[in-house]
């Protein structure tokens, strides 16, 4: 990474940026870098400020997730953005490399989540009758968009469109069908035979400029690099 994450768009209401996969979305106990904190170095820097920026974080990505994220500049648009995503007009698409084929090549999953305290994972529930009361009903729909292999194991490029954004959800969920998104240590259950990071990363972001209400795109192309590299088109 650079001294600074990538921005894709910036005014004085809002910043795009690119989380880079095993930085922290904001500080915590371990004191590793984070989007939040680099961000709001990035702005003093640039704007040469007084003391620290303001920088509203709105979402957050997995530690080892990377993808697009943004962030409001003042605290109005800090506030409008976040009622967007409590109405679910922002939207989120995701790319993900699982282990297996898929007969059926796009679909959706729907099931119910509950975080386990004790393990710190999120327990997937197939029915509402199986759930306990607390389980939240979450959704997700897929698209097979490429297969190939990795270390002569068959696996599968989805795109994933969220329609909720549950912790872990995309993780949990695609594990619970037999299809372990490759690199994940907490979720996968497939063939050890990748030390790399996990590969997902939230690649599609669209949110309503919170003064303007221009409807503003952001997407970040397919990796160059091994495995994401053998889906790239001709």
């Amino acid at each position: 990474m650079e001294k600074y994450p990538e921005i894709l768009f910036e005014d004085n209401h809002l910043l795009v940026a690119v989380k880079p996969a095993g930085i922290l979305s904001q500080s915590d106990t371990t004191g590793d870098p984070d989007m939040l904190t680099l961000l709001k170095a990035y702005l003093v820097e640039k704007y040469k400020k007084p003391g620290e920026a303001y920088l509203g974080l709105l979402h957050r990505l997995d530690r080892p997730v990377c993808g697009v994220m943004v962030f409001a500049k003042t605290s109005k648009c800090a506030g409008r953005i976040s009622e967007q995503i409590r109405n679910r007009t922002v939207k989120k698409k995701y790319r993900a490399i699982v282990y297996g084929a898929f007969e059926k090549k796009q679909g959706e999953i729907r099931s119910y989540l509950l975080k386990n305290s004790r393990t710190n994972l999120v327990d997937v529930f197939p029915t509402r009758s199986e759930a306990p009361k607390d389980a939240k009903e979450c959704s997700l729909d897929y698209e097979v968009i490429g297969e190939g292999r990795i270390a002569g194991v068959p696996v599968s490029l989805l795109s994933i469109d969220l329609h909720t954004g549950r912790s872990h959800q995309i993780r949990a969920q695609l594990s619970s069908i037999g299809h372990p998104i490759v690199g994940d240590r907490k979720y996968g259950k497939g063939p050890n035979r990748f030390s790399g990071d996990i590969l997902l990363e939230s690649y599609h972001l669209e949110v309503d400029h919170p003064v303007s209400h221009e409807r503003m795109v952001f997407e970040i192309p397919l990796s160059k690099e091994e495995p994401w590299k053998q889906f790239a088109k001709e």
